[in-house]
């Protein structure tokens, strides 16, 4: 477990890290933002059309966790040890396949205008403090995870990175990632609201719920409450202290507390929520993504189910995605029952290093926090707040990770 005691000058964190590989820190770290864009690609890829839209920054990945017959890590060094993975896919329904009722949604899944660029993004209502319950003093050990290539593979398919980096089919990646690419946005604007949030982006689900008056929203319209005028609703969110109205706040908090309801209702049943045939066509990608990327997705989800097994850890997510595709991203990976939505922030407005500061606010300065990712931005930061870090540049750097989470070495 990682403490302070040193030995020959290094903390026993550095001691157990450099076991794994896990040098503290990569030298001449480059400070990195969002993903860049990516252009279009216009070509079939041996795949029907999907009106694709894209964005900046935005990750991928389909799944309900469905890991089975992991078998034990021997003692050898993690890069001597093979893991054996029996993926089973499913997503929980057994026996006939009856949809639940679909939530109230947005009003707007027919006709969805093209994605908006990066250019002249507005910034919503930024809050200081985190409207979570109060901390928990049993936490000791917060684990930070990025989400973009280090549990999930998408943005990599889509610019070929993935391919050429391991010898995979180039045509198949960005075939694979433009499919993914849709759901995460079909279901961001069909059942999200991100169609409405999308220019009042926020770092937290709770950062607008002081704007809320609790008014029941089972009979609430949301596609004729008048939120966005016709100019839409950038005008109305241009920033730190300048917004709407507060009729207009309130509608905008009743949005975001309704995605929060649609995320702790299907976290654990994706299909409920995607609906015939959206969810035979995602499980039908989950199952490809996952044998194009070597069960790249099992073993991280291995990972995050030793953190939640202990009743002392938290996981994390801070990811420069915007929140609601980064929801949408968490809910098609199958994360959802890793990271509860309380746990999930969005770095895009605010940069890495403020959603670390909050997460740290929030659990306390007693607990030990561990970032692990691929870029780095989250390097640099865990460097400068003296965080270990845990670098993920391959499969196989997520093995060595669950083995020394089974031995207690994190």
């Amino acid at each position: 477990m990682f403490g302070s005691n040193r030995e020959g000058g290094r903390t026993s964190h550095e001691i157990v890290m450099a076991a794994y590989g896990q040098t503290q820190y990569s030298p001449a770290l480059q400070p990195a933002g969002p993903y860049t864009p990516y252009a279009h690609h216009s070509q079939g890829y041996s795949m029907p059309s999907y009106n694709i839209k894209t964005e900046d920054g935005l990750s991928h990945s389909p799944g309900q966790t469905g890991l089975l017959g992991y078998s034990n890590f021997s003692s050898t060094p993690p890069s001597q040890s093979l893991i054996i993975c029996n993926f089973i896919l499913c997503d929980g329904v057994s026996g006939e396949y009856h949809p639940p009722p679909s939530p109230p949604t947005p009003g707007k899944e027919e006709g969805v205008s093209a994605r908006r660029g990066s250019d002249g993004k507005l910034r919503g209502r930024k809050r200081v403090s985190d409207p979570a319950p109060p901390l928990d003093s049993d936490i000791e050990r917060v684990f930070i995870w990025d989400l973009d290539e280090t549990i999930i593979i998408f943005h990599s398919l889509l610019t070929g990175t993935f391919s050429s980096r391991f010898g995979k089919d180039s045509s198949k990646a960005v075939s694979l990632g433009l499919w993914m690419e849709e759901m995460i946005f079909n279901l961001a604007d069909s059942r999200l609201f991100f169609n409405d949030l999308e220019e009042c982006d926020q770092v937290h689900i709770d950062d607008v719920a002081s704007d809320d008056n609790g008014q029941d929203l089972s009979t609430y319209n949301f596609g004729s409450d008048g939120f966005q005028t016709p100019a839409g609703a950038g005008s109305l969110c241009l920033g730190s202290g300048v917004h709407g109205g507060v009729d207009w706040m309130r509608k905008l908090a009743f949005r975001y507390r309704r995605v929060k309801e649609i995320y702790n209702t299907y976290k654990n049943n994706v299909g409920g929520l995607l609906g015939s045939p959206k969810r035979e066509e995602w499980l039908q990608l989950r199952r490809e993504m996952e044998v194009l990327t070597d069960l790249w997705l099992t073993q991280a989800l291995k990972a995050l189910a030793l953190i939640n097994s202990r009743p002392n850890c938290v996981n994390v997510l801070v990811t420069t995605t915007q929140l609601i595709p980064a929801l949408s991203k968490v809910l098609l990976y199958g994360l959802g029952s890793a990271f509860p939505i309380e746990n999930i922030y969005s770095a895009t407005k605010t940069g890495k290093e403020s959603c670390f500061e909050r997460v740290s606010q929030r659990f306390g300065r007693r607990a030990v926090y561990v970032v692990i990712g691929d870029g780095a931005e989250e390097e640099t930061v865990a460097k400068k707040k003296n965080m270990p870090f845990w670098r993920v540049s391959c499969r196989a750097d997520l093995e060595a990770l669950s083995h020394a989470l089974e031995l207690d070495y994190l």
